[in-house]
């Protein structure tokens, strides 16, 4: 069996955690960083086998019946990050000191942080209907919170200082994939944004200017940035931010 484990982008490390791996029960995770001189896949080997990672859904689901944790591992450059079930494995003795509850403790890693957390309401099909409490628990990507901070202040730093045009194609360039909470993150930063243009007596931006389609990936396989990174490259949005 191959178990495939090596993100080959940060956009599919993240897509991987939060679509196949977080929301089947997989909460308790340690995380590390491969140190420099050493070679990523000789951990990626040890670590698998030492956990026994490399199953198949068959047997993650016989092992689930008998009250075993099973356990998944996932790399991104030199970040990998191990994750289990509920139930019995070597995993919880051996990582007993490092072990983190995804419901409480978040997964952080270049900006962004991932966690499980109870659902608001279900979508009403109704308008007058009563609200329905969502009885899952979700899981919500969004930006840390100091990243957050920084993206803003960058932002409103520059709000009355560039032009529409300029500042429309900084946000929409955000090097964060639009998850929901993300979404509702770059619209409060907007929101500020146009409060400060204006009572600059500027013209105020649009919400068409922030990205609202995630782009799905392929988590193993090296994707070509040129045919879905929105418009003006990461780069350019970094650099522009910090003047």
């Amino acid at each position: 069996m191959d178990y495939r484990c090596e993100a080959t982008s940060l956009e599919g490390f993240v897509q991987q955690l939060a679509s196949n791996i977080l929301p089947h029960g997989y909460w308790f995770w340690v995380g590390g960083y491969v140190p420099d001189g050493k070679d990523p896949r000789a951990i990626d080997a040890k670590l698998i086998e030492k956990y026994g990672v490399d199953l198949s859904r068959q047997q993650r689901a016989r092992r689930k019946l008998v009250g075993h944790a099973n356990v998944h591992y996932l790399r991104y450059g030199r970040h990998w990050v191990l994750l289990a079930t509920k139930g019995e494995h070597p995993f919880f003795a051996e990582e007993a000191d490092n072990i983190r509850d995804a419901r409480k403790s978040p997964i952080a890693i270049e900006g962004y942080s991932l966690s499980v957390k109870q659902g608001g309401f279900l979508r009403k099909d109704d308008a007058d209907g009563e609200p329905v409490a969502d009885g899952k628990r979700r899981v919500r990507v969004q930006i840390a919170r100091e990243r957050f901070k920084d993206l803003r202040a960058d932002l409103l730093s520059v709000a009355c200082r560039r032009s529409a045009e300029e500042l429309s194609k900084l946000l929409y360039s955000v090097p964060f994939e639009p998850y929901a909470p993300v979404r509702r993150q770059m619209l409060n930063i907007l929101r500020l944004v146009n409060e400060q243009r204006g009572e600059a007596g500027l013209s105020k931006l649009p919400t068409t200017v922030l990205r609202y389609k995630r782009q799905i990936v392929k988590p193993f396989e090296v994707i070509d940035r040129g045919e879905w990174l929105p418009q003006g490259s990461t780069e350019d949005a970094r650099s522009a931010m910090s003047v």
